[in-house]
Protein backbone atom coordinates (compact mmCIF):
# COMPACT_ATOMS: atom_id res chain seq x y z
CA UNK A 1 0.00 0.00 0.00
CA UNK A 2 1.12 3.45 -1.28
CA UNK A 3 0.02 6.49 0.96
CA UNK A 4 0.76 10.36 -0.83
CA UNK A 5 -0.88 13.57 0.19
CA UNK A 6 -3.70 15.27 -1.88
CA UNK A 7 -3.99 19.15 -2.66
CA UNK A 8 -6.03 19.34 0.85
CA UNK A 9 -3.54 17.80 2.63
CA UNK A 10 -5.50 14.23 3.33
CA UNK A 11 -3.24 11.35 3.20
CA UNK A 12 -4.56 9.18 0.16
CA UNK A 13 -4.07 5.16 0.21
CA UNK A 14 -3.78 3.29 -3.04
CA UNK A 15 -4.34 -0.38 -1.69
CA UNK A 16 -3.26 -3.72 -3.70
CA UNK A 17 -6.57 -4.47 -3.89
CA UNK A 18 -7.49 -0.95 -5.78
CA UNK A 19 -4.45 -1.35 -7.84
CA UNK A 20 -5.43 -4.80 -9.32
CA UNK A 21 -9.39 -3.67 -9.87
CA UNK A 22 -7.67 -0.67 -11.70
CA UNK A 23 -5.48 -2.93 -13.91
CA UNK A 24 -7.77 -5.42 -14.87
CA UNK A 25 -10.41 -2.89 -15.64
CA UNK A 26 -8.26 -0.42 -17.41
CA UNK A 27 -5.27 -2.62 -18.50
CA UNK A 28 -3.67 0.36 -20.44
CA UNK A 29 -2.47 1.92 -16.99
CA UNK A 30 -0.59 -1.11 -16.33
CA UNK A 31 2.85 0.72 -16.11
CA UNK A 32 1.31 3.85 -14.73
CA UNK A 33 1.41 3.39 -11.06
CA UNK A 34 3.91 6.10 -10.09
CA UNK A 35 1.87 8.29 -12.25
CA UNK A 36 -1.65 7.34 -10.55
CA UNK A 37 0.26 8.65 -7.46
CA UNK A 38 1.71 11.46 -8.65
CA UNK A 39 -1.67 12.39 -10.00
CA UNK A 40 -3.24 12.69 -6.88
CA UNK A 41 -0.05 14.93 -5.39
CA UNK A 42 0.47 16.78 -8.03
CA UNK A 43 -2.30 17.33 -10.17
CA UNK A 44 -3.14 19.81 -13.18
CA UNK A 45 -6.86 20.23 -12.14
CA UNK A 46 -9.28 18.76 -9.12
CA UNK A 47 -12.93 18.33 -10.03
CA UNK A 48 -16.04 17.42 -8.39
CA UNK A 49 -16.88 13.88 -8.88
CA UNK A 50 -19.86 11.86 -8.07
CA UNK A 51 -21.13 10.66 -4.49
CA UNK A 52 -18.56 12.69 -2.92
CA UNK A 53 -15.64 11.37 -5.05
CA UNK A 54 -13.13 14.06 -6.16
CA UNK A 55 -11.45 13.52 -9.34
CA UNK A 56 -7.50 14.45 -9.97
CA UNK A 57 -6.26 15.09 -13.68
CA UNK A 58 -3.03 14.67 -15.13
CA UNK A 59 -2.55 15.83 -18.63
CA UNK A 60 -0.69 13.17 -20.20
CA UNK A 61 -0.63 14.59 -23.74
CA UNK A 62 -2.60 17.41 -25.64
CA UNK A 63 -6.38 16.92 -24.10
CA UNK A 64 -5.62 13.52 -22.91
CA UNK A 65 -5.83 13.43 -19.18
CA UNK A 66 -5.18 10.37 -16.76
CA UNK A 67 -7.76 10.54 -13.95
CA UNK A 68 -7.87 9.49 -10.62
CA UNK A 69 -10.97 8.79 -8.46
CA UNK A 70 -10.59 9.53 -5.20
CA UNK A 71 -12.69 10.34 -1.68
CA UNK A 72 -10.76 12.03 1.03
CA UNK A 73 -13.12 10.17 3.55
CA UNK A 74 -11.75 13.03 6.66
CA UNK A 75 -9.24 15.60 7.16
CA UNK A 76 -6.35 12.71 7.79
CA UNK A 77 -7.46 9.60 5.31
CA UNK A 78 -8.93 8.91 2.40
CA UNK A 79 -8.55 6.58 -0.53
CA UNK A 80 -7.98 5.87 -4.79
CA UNK A 81 -11.31 4.18 -5.97
CA UNK A 82 -10.16 3.75 -9.52
CA UNK A 83 -7.93 5.42 -12.31
CA UNK A 84 -8.36 5.73 -16.13
CA UNK A 85 -7.19 7.50 -18.89
CA UNK A 86 -9.97 10.04 -21.19
CA UNK A 87 -9.85 12.08 -23.64
CA UNK A 88 -13.63 13.09 -23.73
CA UNK A 89 -13.16 15.36 -20.99
CA UNK A 90 -15.05 18.84 -21.51
CA UNK A 91 -13.71 20.85 -18.46
CA UNK A 92 -16.05 24.19 -19.28
CA UNK A 93 -19.00 21.49 -18.33
CA UNK A 94 -17.11 20.37 -15.05
CA UNK A 95 -16.74 21.69 -11.87
CA UNK A 96 -13.25 22.73 -11.20
CA UNK A 97 -12.39 22.52 -7.25
CA UNK A 98 -8.43 23.52 -8.09
CA UNK A 99 -6.76 24.22 -11.16
CA UNK A 100 -2.37 24.60 -11.20
CA UNK A 101 -1.34 27.44 -12.17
Amino acid sequence: MEIVKSKNGVFIRLTVERWLHIVETHDDLAGYYDDVLGGVEDPDYIIKGYQEAIIALKEIKRKKFLAIVYKELSIKDGFIITAYFTSKLKLEQEVILWKKE
